[in-house]
C-alpha cells in the first residue's frame, strides 16, 4: 500500500434496482455493506476513511468510523461525484474507493494494487477493454482531471481513466480469474 492513504466508501446511488439501499443490506457476518467495506479499507491501513452517502440518506449521518460523511456538490452525477468528494477531503496523497454494493471485495486486492502505486499513480483494475474503477486507488494529482470532468458533465469514468492512464496518473492492473468474483456487483434483491 502507499505509505499513508485516504479512502472512501460509495454508498450514495439510489439503490433503484434493488429496491432498497444497499448500504443497509446484512453481509454474512450480520454486519452492513457499508460497515464491512468500512472494515475492509480499515484494516488495509487507510488513516481516514469518508462516507460518500446522499443528504437523504438519515442513516449515514449516524455511521460510525468515518472521519466524516462527504456529500456531492451536485447530487445525481454518479460515482464520478462521489470520487471528487473524497479526493477534496483526503489529507493523504492517495485515495483509496470502495463501492458499498461490492461484497465480496477481498483485501488483498487492495495490498496488490497499494503495492503498484507511486507518488503521483494510482492504480485502477483492468478486465479485458473495461476498468473496474470502483474499488480502485486514486493520486490526489488526479483531482484537476475529475474536477474538469465533473463541470463538464462527462461522467464516464471509462473514458477519464483510459486519459489518465495515458498521461502517467493511472497505472493499469490486469484482474486475474481469481480475482474476477471480487467485482462481481450486486443490484438485485438476491
Amino acid at each position: 500500500m502507499p505509505p499513508s492513504f485516504s479512502a472512501v466508501v460509495l454508498a450514495a446511488g439510489r439503490s433503484s434496482r434493488m429496491g432498497r439501499d444497499k448500504a443497509l443490506l446484512a453481509a454474512a457476518d450480520g454486519r452492513t455493506w457499508w460497515e464491512q467495506q468500512r472494515d475492509l479499507l480499515a484494516r488495509a491501513g487507510a488513516t481516514e476513511i469518508f462516507l460518500s452517502a446522499r443528504a437523504d440518506q438519515a442513516w449515514a449521518q449516524n455511521a460510525g468510523g468515518f472521519a466524516s460523511v462527504v456529500c456531492d456538490a451536485v447530487a445525481g452525477l454518479g460515482p464520478l461525484a462521489g470520487i471528487v468528494a473524497g479526493l477534496e477531503c483526503a489529507k493523504q496523497p492517495h485515495l483509496a474507493v470502495l463501492a458499498v454494493d461490492l461484497p465480496a471485495m477481498d483485501g488483498a486486492w487492495f495490498a496488490a494494487i497499494g503495492a503498484a502505486c507511486a507518488p503521483g499513480r494510482g492504480v485502477v483494475g483492468r478486465r479485458g477493454k473495461f476498468f473496474e474503477p470502483l474499488a480502485a486507488i486514486y493520486p490526489r494529482d488526479w483531482l484537476p482531471l475529475a474536477q474538469a470532468a465533473l463541470a463538464r458533465r462527462e461522467l464516464s469514468l471509462q473514458c477519464l481513466l483510459a486519459d489518465a492512464v495515458a498521461r502517467g496518473l493511472m497505472r493499469e492492473r490486469e484482474i486475474t480469474a481469481s480475482e474476477l468474483p471480487w467485482f462481481e456487483n450486486s443490484n438485485a434483491p438476491g
